[in-house]
């Protein structure tokens, strides 16, 4: 295991501060993996549970026709696979001759349960949508890559915040699935504390605007949804970049006035409550020996989710024999909790990584 704390950020290109970016190039395929009767953890099932995905470039394979170059990229809370897809990170790693360059990497971006075009409460079941967690969205995500893509061995498992939590459940469950693992933004541990605290304020908002209803409302409760985003949007800020941005109370105000009506727009309340409530059983503290795959985790240190003064990475750093932890230090280029998408700040590490992980028996 090695650590490393405040790694500079030469070679980082200051940029715009952007709280929301338009998709960029290149477009992605876009598939559905249906998954008869699928049964969730809590003994609930769906006749049928879709997955929706979207792949760039082609499988490549060896000699024994197992596909090689295969990338998995898991999604945070209330994203999609279509973020990736973002300046910030397609500019930076699918660009020709980039880390993850399509012409030589078959790129897997899902939905996770819940969320965009797969399965989820608001294509009519709502409130009566099964009561999934995060091991059904892995066992989900599992299947669609090793039954439905017939990938036994992923090159590298990379996941964002909520993502970076299934990419720790996939290493534990499944240690021999990938050849290298870049989880980002996270901590292996149960949603406690302060973490735990806004999601629960933050579904008990939706939930006690009247228009909610059980579930069973007939327009979106604006009200809570309101002061959900409005946690949302503060939990994933960082203060020096959003300062620098809106360096007035007039400059504040206007942002927000148009920003939470746009954020608002695409939400579902019954998606969101499912969304944020689905970490409850969240635990990968207790396993963490068993991860064997070349690992780089990285954190940001002014991350509001994930704050680097609980001491909790080092202490789980310590158990993880072939990990790199890496906390990147706050600066006017970070992106708070955000700081994971922005590839600029961190592709030397995944650079590294795909290096040390080239050969398939390679450990730290």
């Amino acid at each position: 295991m090695r650590k490393v704390w405040g790694r500079g950020l030469a070679g980082v290109a200051a940029a715009a501060v952007s709280f929301g970016s338009a998709l960029a190039a290149p477009e992605p395929a876009a598939h559905d993996y249906v998954v008869k009767d699928f049964r969730f953890r809590s003994g609930e099932t769906l006749p049928e549970l879709k997955i929706h995905y979207y792949t760039l470039g082609t499988p490549k394979t060896d000699a024994a026709g197992k596909v090689t170059n295969a990338v998995l990229i898991l999604h945070g809370t209330g994203g999609t696979g279509r973020q990736f897809l973002s300046p910030q990170f397609a500019d930076v790693l699918f660009a020709p001759g980039g880390l993850l360059d399509p012409a030589t990497h078959f790129i897997v971006l899902p939905d996770g349960i819940g969320h965009g075009g797969s399965s989820k409460p608001s294509d009519g079941l709502r409130a009566k949508f099964p009561k999934y967690d995060y091991a059904d969205m892995v066992e989900a995500q599992h299947g669609l890559v090793t039954k439905g893509l017939k990938v036994e061995k992923l090159r590298l498992l990379m996941g964002t915040s909520m993502g970076c939590m299934h990419g720790f459940m996939w290493a534990e469950a499944w240690p021999q699935a990938s050849r290298a693992l870049m989880p980002l933004a996270c901590l292996p541990v149960e949603i406690a504390g302060r973490n735990r605290l806004w999601r629960k304020m933050a579904i008990d908002a939706v939930k006690a605007d009247p228009a909610w209803n059980g579930g069973a409302y007939t327009a979106q409760p604006a009200q809570g949804l309101r002061t959900a985003q409005d946690l949302l949007m503060l939990v994933g800020a960082s203060p020096l970049p959003m300062q620098n941005q809106l360096p007035t109370r007039q400059a504040a105000d206007d942002w927000l006035a148009t920003e939470l009506p746009r954020r608002m727009r695409p939400l579902d309340a019954n998606d969101l409550i499912y969304q944020l409530d689905a970490s409850r059983t969240y635990d990968p503290s207790k396993g963490l020996e068993t991860i064997t795959a070349p690992m780089t985790w990285v954190n940001s240190a002014d991350d509001f989710i994930n704050p680097p003064e609980l001491g909790i990475a080092e202490t789980a750093a310590a158990r993880l024999k072939t990990t790199r932890f890496v906390l990147i230090p706050a600066s006017a280029q970070t992106r708070g909790h955000g700081t994971h998408t922005w590839a600029a700040l961190w592709k030397d590490e995944l650079a590294a990584l795909l290096k040390r992980s080239a050969n398939p028996s390679s450990s730290d």
